[in-house]
């Protein structure tokens, strides 16, 4: 249903398949709801019933996936039922089509690497709901054909998406590997007593989220330091070094590393434009505080 909204609100017709007769005839009302709310907080450019129009539900999968130029596989996480849907998908849908995975942990080899047209499947792993967290995950196989990498990526870029490429096949890719290292580090704190679930929910919302939906963690860490992203690592790398070592991991910071993300850092922002970039760090901040605390609950 969330990528429905995506691409209906780009302008973009919908085909929409489930198996399940329930979830068929719930998909408009719940559909309409969400546009709704869009619309009440200004994220639509067309009224609700525009783009509810443009979205079709189908009985059947052939017909869904007929004449399409992207499929996009929102199924459980499971190995088996995406290989027998894949399957399907590669019969029925158009040659030229790209067919995309939302998978969120796994691979577009395990469940595509025996289609006979599996150069044109990848996984695109959404934040979620996608219609309000617009990043996107790229991730080909080693036999994605390039071709339909650039299709994909313009695809979801004229839906208003933000994409990440991903080279190379890791289960859980970046979104899920990030999200995974906080809450192994969470459920940790929890079990040792440390701190209670509440309170943790309160560091990340109010803290260190707070910051990161402004600059990511390099950038955050670039910016809290004079000097920037070397003089960080040089300062707090020994520290961060002993906090894996406490959770038997061991991946220091090597100087190797620590230049090539400074040297990545340094290409974005000079040090010469540190101080403006830290003004405009803080000028954002504030206006997300002043938002938050004028929201409706």
């Amino acid at each position: 249903m969330a990528f429905c909204i995506v691409f209906a609100r780009s302008g973009l017709d919908v085909r929409l398949y489930d198996p399940a007769e329930e979830r068929r005839h719930a998909v408009k009302p719940e559909v309409r709801a969400r546009l709704d709310d869009l619309a009440e907080f200004g994220l639509l450019d067309e009224p609700a019933e525009v783009v509810l129009a443009r979205i079709t539900v189908f009985e059947h999968l052939p017909d869904a996936v007929r004449d399409v130029v992207l499929v996009q596989e929102c199924a459980p996480e499971r190995v088996d039922l995406k290989r027998e849907l894949f399957a399907q998908i590669d019969v029925h849908a158009p040659a030229a089509a790209v067919l995309a995975s939302s998978s969120s942990a796994l691979t577009t080899s395990s469940f595509a690497g025996a289609l006979p047209r599996r150069a044109r499947c990848l996984v695109a792993h959404p934040g979620n709901p996608p219609y309000l967290i617009p990043v996107i995950e790229i991730v080909p196989a080693p036999f994605t054909d390039d071709t339909t990498i650039a299709r994909a990526t313009a695809l979801y870029e004229a839906a208003g998406m933000s994409t990440v490429r991903v080279t190379g096949e890791i289960e859980g890719f970046i979104f899920n590997r990030l999200q995974g290292a906080v809450l192994r580090e969470a459920y940790c704190l929890v079990r040792d007593g440390v701190a209670s679930v509440a309170d943790i929910d309160r560091v990340i919302r109010d803290g260190v989220g707070l910051r990161w939906s402004v600059t990511g963690p390099f950038e955050t860490v670039d910016l809290n330091t004079r000097g920037g992203i070397a003089s960080h690592a040089q300062k707090m790398g020994p520290a961060y070094e002993r906090m894996g070592a406490s959770r038997g991991q061991r991946d220091p910071w090597t100087p190797d590393l620590v230049a090539r993300v400074a040297g990545e850092r340094r290409a974005a922002l000079s040090l010469d434009d540190w101080d403006a970039r830290v003004k405009w760090r803080d000028r954002r901040l504030m206006a997300l505080i002043r938002d938050r605390r004028s929201a409706v609950e």
